[in-house]
C-alpha cells in the first residue's frame, strides 16, 4: 500500500528572496538556501524511502543532494515549477501593475501554463506515488507543490492558493484511514537557528 508522501520545497534562491516568479529559470540556491537544504537532512535521515523524486531543476536537485537523498533520487519533469511564461522573473506587484485583476490560480500565465495543465502534471505525480509500496520523498517548487497538495486531497488546483509554503519547508501527505489528507504542512522547525 502507498505510504506517506513527504514534500520538500527547495531552499532559498535570490529570486525567491525577492518574491520573483521563478519557473523554468534555473536559479541557484543562495548560501542560506544551501544551509536550509542541509538542515532538512536530519529530518529525512534514517528512514527507508521506497522512492525519491526531484524536479530536474538545479535548485531542487541541490536541495535533495544536501538533504542526503541525491544519490537515490529520480528526476521527474512533472515536478518542474509552474511555467510562468511572460511573467517569469516578475513579482506579483509588477504583474498586477500590467494586469490588475490577475490571479495565478485562476488565470495562469500568458505564454506559460494555465492551472489545469499544472494540475495534470500534479495528478501524474500523485498516481506515481500511489503506485509505490512505501513512503516517497518529493523535492520540488512552491507553486507546484501547493497544487500537488490540493490534488492529493481531491481539491481543485486553486485550493493551492490557501497553502502557504516556505523555502526548505517539509510537508506530509498521508492517510486518515482510507482518506487522503494533508498530514502536516509548511513545517520549518528544522530551520530555527
Amino acid at each position: 500500500m502507498a505510504g506517506r508522501v513527504v514534500l520538500v520545497r527547495h531552499g532559498e534562491t535570490r529570486w525567491s528572496l525577492d518574491g520573483r516568479h521563478t519557473g523554468r529559470t534555473d536559479v541557484a540556491l543562495t548560501d542560506e538556501g544551501r544551509r536550509q537544504a542541509a538542515a532538512t537532512a536530519p529530518r529525512l535521515a534514517g528512514h527507508t524511502w521506497a522512492l525519491v523524486l526531484t524536479s530536474p531543476l538545479g535548485r531542487a536537485r541541490d536541495t535533495c543532494r544536501l538533504a542526503g537523498l541525491g544519490a537515490v533520487a529520480v528526476a521527474d519533469p512533472d515536478l518542474l515549477e509552474w511555467d510562468y511564461g511572460a511573467y517569469e522573473g516578475l513579482t506579483t506587484a509588477e504583474i498586477r501593475a500590467r494586469d490588475p485583476g490577475w490571479s495565478l490560480w485562476a488565470d495562469g500565465c500568458p505564454g506559460g501554463e494555465r492551472p489545469p495543465a499544472v494540475a495534470a502534471r500534479a495528478d501524474r505525480v500523485v498516481t506515481r506515488c500511489l503506485e509505490v509500496d512505501g513512503d516517497v520523498a518529493v523535492f520540488a517548487h512552491g507553486h507546484l507543490l501547493r497544487v500537488l497538495g490540493a490534488r492529493w486531497v481531491g481539491a481543485e488546483p486553486a485550493f493551492g492558493a490557501h497553502l502557504l509554503l516556505s523555502t526548505a519547508s517539509i510537508s506530509e501527505l498521508g492517510w486518515e484511514r482510507s482518506t487522503r489528507v494533508l498530514a502536516g504542512w509548511n513545517d520549518t522547525a528544522h530551520l530555527a537557528p
